[in-house]
């Protein structure tokens, strides 16, 4: 994909997936509605219309009256809208004191919270569109009463929409929704990753690279690559018979002047090219362009591009809420059920680390991140914080016991095993009575699994 092509893409996706993105649209569709309600039109008089008494009664005789019952409105809906988003600015606070800063863009962006919004934005450039268009001819006309009757039924749905915001945004910080949420769209990154590598032209093998005939590209800005289309490698590989071999990790902060990836010519270099350790920038700028314009920049971590960040910071939630200021150890306990079946899902998951052409040739090649480190990196820090809670040596117990049962491979089951006796060692000092023997022998019992626990410790 060209860097013409992308960089449009790119724009629209930091759009719909900004704040602004619905307040903008629901603002455009109140404008327009605004300006059809000021524009000279044709119900003059009611005299002549079906209801024609109704409609004569509705219709204002005196100038004053409509322009004050839009000032009070505007002023009404200013004074509510100052009021939810200060409760918002409340709720991010207490959300990231509690959990983790790194949600807040999550809660901030949800679409409810949008959506309310959009609609405070538009009926106020509505109400201000009517208050400042003036009236013409002795009264106002029955299509301008009819218009602040229609500026009135906004303010009473912006009413509804302050009460429904109340209750979303009382919603959105509690633990159960967070970790829902949270859950959610790494999930979600999981099964796209897993369609993905079902997909023809990836494959998991072993990659050899020889140096002696590679070139080097450097990064030429700074960012975390989360994004890249392995397709378009592969094409342009193809196209240069050439092997393009990522030196990052998907994720990791890239910084001017890394290594960014190292192109390799099995068959020597291509008429035209010129031999180097590094790609020469003018010679070769096309295929320098096209080779940077398949990654995506991101400025933080993205849950829906890798779901490894999603479980980071499931994670993190969980030592934050064991943390001696907060010392809440059933959310712990909660991201840890997350945990349990995300792990199980990225177990079972097919591991690609390469991209082969029609002949099976390797064609890209990347950095996976294996389920072990994923596993170490997921709980380790858990146990680490909360290993003088039983609860959460328990808790964590339990994980590993769920996860022998879900297909594990043998190579799984020893992983987990060792896992497994580290925790059971953070569990046996916290015996100080019998009865706190007796429960732990029967919490080691409890339970269908394939690892070798001790069932009596003492």
């Amino acid at each position: 994909m060209t860097r013409w092509i992308r960089q449009p893409l790119m724009w629209l996706r930091a759009y719909t997936t900004s704040i602004a993105y619905l307040p903008s649209l629901l603002a455009t569709l109140y404008i327009t509605l605004g300006l059809l309600s000021v524009l000279p039109s044709g119900l003059t008089t009611a005299s002549s219309l079906p209801g024609s008494d109704l409609l004569q009664a509705l219709t204002f005789k005196e100038h004053d009256t409509p322009r004050t019952l839009l000032a009070a409105l505007v002023g009404g809906l200013i004074s509510l809208m100052v009021f939810s988003f200060t409760m918002v600015m409340s709720v991010l606070t207490q959300a990231g004191a509690q959990f983790s800063h790194k949600l807040l863009l999550g809660l901030v962006t949800e679409r409810h919270h949008q959506l309310v919004l959009g609609h405070y934005l538009g009926s106020l450039l509505f109400l201000l569109i009517n208050l400042m268009v003036p009236n013409e001819g002795d009264a106002p006309t029955l299509w301008r009463s009819l218009a602040v009757y229609l500026g009135v039924m906004m303010m009473v749905n912006c009413l509804g929409m302050f009460i429904y915001f109340i209750h979303q945004a009382s919603q959105s910080v509690q633990i159960n929704a967070v970790a829902r949420r949270l859950a959610g769209r790494t999930r979600a990154s999981l099964e796209r990753l897993r369609k993905r590598n079902r997909g023809n032209g990836y494959s998991e093998r072993e990659v050899t690279r020889n140096d002696d005939h590679c070139q080097l590209l450097r990064a030429r800005r700074r960012g975390y690559v989360q994004q890249v289309d392995f397709a378009a490698l592969r094409i342009l590989a193809t196209e240069h018979d050439m092997v393009v071999h990522l030196d990052f990790a998907l994720g990791a902060f890239i910084v001017s002047g890394m290594p960014l990836m190292r192109i390799e010519w099995p068959n020597g270099l291509p008429e035209g090219f010129t031999a180097g350790d590094e790609l020469d920038e003018t010679q070769q700028a096309e295929l320098i362009n096209k080779l940077r314009a398949a990654l995506g920049y991101l400025d933080g971590e993205s849950v829906d591009d890798l779901h490894e960040h999603g479980l980071t910071q499931l994670m993190e939630v969980a030592i934050k809420a064991l943390s001696p200021g907060i010392n809440d150890p059933g959310t712990a306990r909660l991201c840890l059920h997350q945990l349990t079946e995300l792990l199980g899902e990225r177990m079972l998951l097919p591991s690609c680390n390469c991209c082969v052409d029609d002949q099976k040739r390797v064609r890209v090649s990347w950095a996976m991140e294996s389920f072990d480190s994923l596993l170490y990196r997921s709980i380790s820090p858990i146990l680490h914080y909360g290993r003088d809670d039983l609860s959460i040596c328990l808790a964590l117990l339990e994980l590993l016991k769920t996860l022998s049962l879900l297909g594990a491979e043998p190579g799984h089951i020893a992983l987990l095993q060792q896992h497994a006796d580290k925790v059971v060692d953070a569990i046996l000092p916290q015996a100080d009575f019998e009865i706190d023997r007796r429960f732990i022998e029967l919490s080691l019992k409890a339970g269908h699994h394939q690892l070798s626990l001790p069932s009596t410790p003492w």
